[in-house]
């Protein structure tokens, strides 16, 4: 599960005085049933983190649908019991964790599944393009990607700003020199400067902003400079579901989307209150 005090943060900005409404309106006490309903299908995410703020907060919570599982409209998610003032305290911000997380995992598995068929090998990465980075990073696991980098201190991603203060091949031998257990990327936009990444030593290449065309011409290259195996090849830049395919039939081994977590829509979620207890 997300770290539960980072959980927690959601619920200090949402009520960071209580909830007034309920506190006003809710005799203290009153204990009630509720259940999180899916109001479309896909795949649902962010049980675990839903399910930890209900359980902070003394709501007994029965799990019907897992993280990864695939739900229809109506499907019941989550029952609840417990008092009625904690199970709405908690109410927006479990919908909104579980919405942005089963958002991401629907499209994540829509994508793998649609890939997968023209290339196997492919993975489907997200990228840092989220202040998120928790759930959004969980959500994309369970839609069946890859995270990519966590953080800037996971691993060394060698981008233009870099190149346009220290030269591409100056820069991969620091970076080899810095540390032989990160990976160590290159991102590049054109064909020589691939060529020049995978000649240095570069773990993987990023081919960033190239058309299919240019990836094409770029890997062949590779190949005939006998560095292909030698690397890993990750597009990036400008793709989304409308044109995936035409970069998934290359010979690639990551497509990195920042549309999974800047562009993707929240999945439709509802809480109601079933009775009181």
């Amino acid at each position: 599960m997300v770290s539960l005090e980072y959980l927690l943060g959601f619920i200090r900005e949402d009520a960071p005085f209580g909830d007034v409404t309920s506190e006003a309106v809710i005799p203290e006490g009153i204990k009630a049933r509720a259940v999180i309903i899916a109001k479309q299908r896909g795949v649902v995410a962010g049980v675990e983190e839903a399910r930890g703020l209900f359980e902070h907060f003394g709501v007994v919570v029965k799990v019907k649908k897992h993280d990864g599982e695939e739900v229809g409209r109506g499907d019941i998610i989550l029952e609840l019991e417990g008092d009625a003032r904690a199970i709405l305290l908690v109410e927006r911000t479990a919908l909104n964790v579980m919405g942005r997380m089963s958002g991401i995992a629907t499209e994540v598995r829509k994508l793998v599944e649609k890939v997968k068929v023209v290339n196997p090998k492919v993975h489907v990465a997200g990228t840092r393009k989220s202040l998120l980075r928790q759930i959004d990073k969980k959500a994309i696991l369970i839609g069946g990607g890859e995270p990519h980098r966590f953080s800037l201190s996971d691993a060394i991603l060698i981008k233009d700003n870099h190149l346009a203060l220290v030269p591409l091949e100056e820069a991969v031998k620091r970076a080899k020199a810095f540390s032989v257990y990160k990976v160590v990327e290159v991102e590049v936009e054109s064909l020589e400067d691939a060529v020049k990444a995978a000649k240095a030593g570069a773990d993987v290449v990023m081919l960033d902003n190239m058309s299919p065309e240019e990836i094409a011409e770029t890997i062949e290259a590779l190949r005939r400079e006998g560095l292909r195996d030698n690397v890993k090849i990750e597009v990036s830049g400008g793709i989304i579901p409308e044109n995936i395919m035409e970069y998934a039939k290359l010979d690639v081994d990551v497509i990195s989307l920042g549309y999974l977590t800047h562009s993707v829509r929240n999945f439709d979620l509802s809480l109601e209150i079933t009775g009181e207890l």
